[in-house]
């Protein structure tokens, strides 16, 4: 069975590394002010490009931070999407918020900017982008509204670590950007953790507050906050993965590029590119007619494959409050029906990438 992900198989290759990191940190005793947290939090934002990184503890954590520092609250509404995970929602809920679902793009994907001043009231204040599978948004047209209306942009990178468009990474567009370092994740922890950058100290600081019990210092509780923080086995963990990260993004584009190329004429629908966008590829997704058939069919022929996500964030019964009934989101309705996620890792190898484009093609045959 070729895996859908073998999270084993990048541990056999830089295993002592994560190991050393690791077990530094125990034989400190230390691991909660651990240094390997600031040092993990300067890597990162260095190769963001962003002045400041806050790590915490998930990336749900992260959002709900960012909205926070955002003076987002009761009473306001942020624009987001459903075509995502429900991470998204949840955070703006936390904050007391309304989410305001806008749909996506048929061809991109990610949130129709043609969507969002529709949907707009004298109570938005954010629009949160999702980055969906490693893929940007589409920033060039966001933040023209955003500016306009004098709204917050706060972008959901959980699935974007690395992806760029021109020489401006994703989180670093709008005010805040928001990761996620789930195991899974293009750059991922030993367990779970996240982090926001900001170009701004002054939410940074914020950030840094609330992830810590609201302590402005030792013991001086200046906001009601939160145990958001990231301990350090995580933080050592990511700054030793860190450093492979292009290298590993590398290796997804190319497993991508073979695809692309081998399901040309096929029926089946990738995102577009737009000019200039950089895709990291924590997932690469096919759009396809018989998604369950097709799935099914690749498992008994010995390949795993996943679906991101089977159902709406507006149609799950958690969020049914919120007011957006089937019909709503017809794009992302669509789109959830028909996605399917093939494997796609640096250590896949050569021979598997061609079995699983020979199994799709002999099964999306036009």
């Amino acid at each position: 069975m070729i895996p859908f992900l073998d999270p084993a198989a990048q541990h056999r290759s830089i295993g002592a590394e994560v190991e050393r990191a690791i077990l530094d940190v125990v034989r400190s005793g230390d691991c909660s002010t651990n240094p390997a947290i600031a040092e993990f939090e300067d890597a990162f934002a260095a190769r963001c490009g962003a002045r400041e990184a806050i790590a915490v503890n998930a990336g749900v954590s992260a959002l709900h931070v960012a909205l926070l520092a955002a003076g987002i609250g009761p009473g306001d509404e942020v624009i987001t999407v459903s075509a995502a995970y429900v991470a998204t929602t949840a955070a703006i809920l936390y904050a007391g918020a309304r989410p305001v679902f806008v749909d996506i793009d048929p061809q991109t994907w990610t949130m129709d900017p043609s969507a969002i001043e529709p949907a707009l009231t004298p109570a938005t204040k954010a629009i949160v982008p999702v980055h969906l599978h490693g893929r940007l948004a589409d920033m060039d047209r966001i933040l023209p509204i955003a500016r306009r209306h004098r709204l917050w942009v706060i972008e959901d990178a959980a699935q974007a670590h690395g992806a760029e468009r021109g020489s401006v990474a994703a989180g670093t567009f709008g005010d805040m950007g928001c990761f996620s370092f789930y195991p899974g994740k293009i750059l991922s922890g030993a367990g779970d953790g996240g982090a926001v950058v900001t170009d701004r100290p002054d939410l940074a600081d914020t950030i840094r507050c609330l992830r810590d019990m609201g302590q402005g210092s030792k013991n001086n509780h200046i906001r009601q906050g939160f145990n958001y923080r990231m301990d350090a086995l995580q933080a050592a963990v990511l700054a030793a993965k860190l450093r492979y990260l292009d290298e590993w993004i590398h290796a997804r584009r190319r497993i991508a590029s073979f695809y692309d190329q081998a399901f040309e004429g096929a029926a089946i629908q990738r995102p577009a590119w737009p000019d200039g966008g950089d895709h990291a590829y924590q997932i690469y997704a096919i759009r396809i007619a018989e998604r369950n058939l097709v799935r099914s069919r690749l498992e008994q022929a010995g390949i795993a494959t996943a679906i991101h996500y089977p159902l709406p964030v507006h149609l799950q019964p958690a969020y049914a409050a919120v007011g957006y009934g089937p019909g709503r989101l017809p794009v992302s309705e669509a789109l959830s029906a028909q996605t399917l996620s093939l494997p796609i890792y640096p250590e896949l190898s050569a021979a598997a990438v061609e079995r699983i484009a020979r199994a799709v093609n002999e099964l999306c045959r036009p």
